[in-house]
């Protein structure tokens, strides 16, 4: 709850220089783009909450009152919990929509491309099934990829790092660990990922919103035994 109020309160300061000035702050100093990138950051984390133009007004005001050291028009602490129900009950419906958006996506994806979904809810489609070794959930894998939400907004890309990505296999978001289990060395696949098999809910801020269905387009290089197989081969040994 102070997370989400902190994020609150940040997020107003862009507001505050508005007002003041008329317009929207043009940053020009370092200084400036510094305090400007923190705004940016804090009120990407709010966008969920489909704020009105009204609601961020007031978010000010208490800003501003708290900070010049003001007589408060609210005593927030009688207002704790209907913050909390009023930012969760936002974020619970926001999650809803993008997951019911993602579900739909991700059942045109089955039937326009012809691709595979598993018993867990992940789809794919294999471009190419490669010739080298198949990944186990213990083995390390060395990668290259893109990840995309729905609307095609691109979040990450070892390709545009023009470096590949190596990691072990049951590391990271399930679908992952599912999917390229289904390909081996050379293979190359897309995987359509709902949110539980992904990051969830609560997403990973601020380029994956809560209930994000996720794409992927992978080419696995190189398959590798993790380093609890390793250790085990060596005691065997």
């Amino acid at each position: 709850m102070k997370k989400i109020l902190f994020l609150a309160t940040l997020s107003s300061l862009l507001f505050v220089s508005c007002n003041k000035q008329g317009g929207t702050a043009n940053p020009s100093t370092e200084e400036d783009k510094t305090f400007y990138s923190v705004g940016v950051m804090f009120g990407e984390r709010l966008q969920n909450l489909k704020l009105s133009d009204k609601e961020i007004q007031m978010l000010q005001a208490g800003l501003v009152d708290s900070v010049k050291g003001s007589k408060l028009k609210v005593e927030p602490g009688d207002y704790q919990k209907k913050i909390q129900d009023t930012f969760q009950a936002r974020i619970n419906a926001a999650n809803e929509k993008t997951k019911v958006a993602g579900v739909e996506f991700l059942e045109k994806f089955v039937k326009a491309e012809g691709a595979t979904k598993t018993k867990s809810g992940l789809a794919y489609k294999i471009v190419k099934a490669g010739e080298g070794k198949a990944p186990k959930e213990t083995d390390i894998v060395e990668v290259h990829y893109k990840g995309t939400l729905i609307d095609g907004t691109e979040f990450d890309s070892s390709y545009k790092r023009n470096k590949t990505v190596s990691f072990p296999l049951n590391r990271v978001i399930k679908g992952w660990t599912e999917g390229l289990q289904l390909i081996k060395e050379g293979g190359k696949m897309k995987m359509v990922i709902p949110s539980e098999l992904a990051y969830g809910d609560r997403g990973a801020p601020p380029n994956i919103p809560g209930g994000a269905t996720l794409i992927f387009d992978v080419e696995l290089f190189k398959v590798s035994a993790g380093e609890e197989v390793k250790k085990s081969t060596k005691k065997n040994n």
